[in-house]
């Protein structure tokens, strides 16, 4: 029997946002069990609950929003508390969107490691898929898909037309030490080409070359952390966008998927244990 989880401490942070570029106080508190997570805009005095249901837009990032009040780009804090097993906890924000930080997750997975991980006098339902679960795109190419399995594993094919990209393939079983070591460090990714426009769609206002990983027709601007640093980082989106359905195992596989697939498949994965009340 696992028992649910919570911080021990509260973990805190001051930065940007990747997206808005506004500033931005963070802190992730302890919760009661049967919680889950809750972020709560503390300049609004509103909740949104990290549900897959919430999920209103994957462009770019993974918003979810509740009573008029929204919180996007979660999908790198998300990822840390769903390798740490985090069931319940409170994420408190003066802005809509978590700060950048290093552009990946190893900066949260720290934080709640230094806050400490303390069970809770509740066990945790232990869920394992009961069948697949897939989703396609509209033109077929891409997909993403949960198997039922003792465990939790993520197998990734990233496609990109670039050459100095490619064809990119990571398989590995999340568990903390690996996701801190092989995971956690992998950063977001840009083209040079596209920034400008990103940032007149008000967006990636946040981003810089520490934290952000930019290639051009060139080579790369940045040292990279891993050869296959892509991979990794959309390996990191998807465990943070499968924790929108819950804790529970399963082997995803994914070929060029994105936000908006995986949360799609978080949405079915989601209603299904809801209803089944697994």
């Amino acid at each position: 029997m696992q028992r649910q989880l919570t911080l021990k401490n509260v973990a805190e942070k001051i930065g940007v946002g990747l997206h808005s570029g506004r500033r931005v106080h963070l802190k992730i508190k302890p919760a009661e069990v049967d919680s889950g997570i809750v972020f709560v805009r503390t300049d609004l005095g509103k909740k949104i609950h990290a549900t897959a249901a919430n999920v209103t837009s994957t462009l770019r990032a993974t918003t979810i929003e509740e009573d008029d009040a929204k919180v996007f780009t979660i999908e790198h804090l998300m990822s840390a508390l769903n390798a740490c097993k985090i069931d319940n906890c409170e994420i408190e924000l003066d802005a809509e969107e978590p700060p950048v930080l290093g552009g990946n997750s190893i900066d949260f997975f720290e934080m709640i490691q230094a806050a400490g991980i303390v069970e809770q006098s509740k066990a945790r339902t232990e869920i394992t898929l009961k069948k697949i679960y897939r989703v396609d795109s509209d033109e077929g190419k891409k997909f993403v898909l949960a198997l039922p399995y003792d465990g939790f594993r993520v197998s990734f094919t990233s496609i990109n037309p670039h050459p100095l990209i490619g064809i990119q393939y990571a398989d590995f079983e999340i568990t903390r030490d690996i996701y801190k070591t092989e995971i956690a460090p992998a950063r977001t990714i840009a083209y040079e080409k596209e920034i400008a426009m990103l940032n007149q769609m008000g967006l990636g206002l946040g981003g810089t070359l520490e934290n952000v990983i930019v290639y051009n027709d060139e080579g790369w601007l940045n040292q990279l952390n891993y050869s296959n640093e892509l991979v990794r980082h959309k390996i990191l989106d998807v465990i943070g966008d499968m924790r929108l359905a819950g804790i529970f195992n399963c082997h995803v596989i994914a070929v060029a998927s994105g936000h908006a697939l995986n949360t799609k498949l978080a949405k079915k994965i989601f209603e299904d244990i809801r209803a089944c009340s697994w």
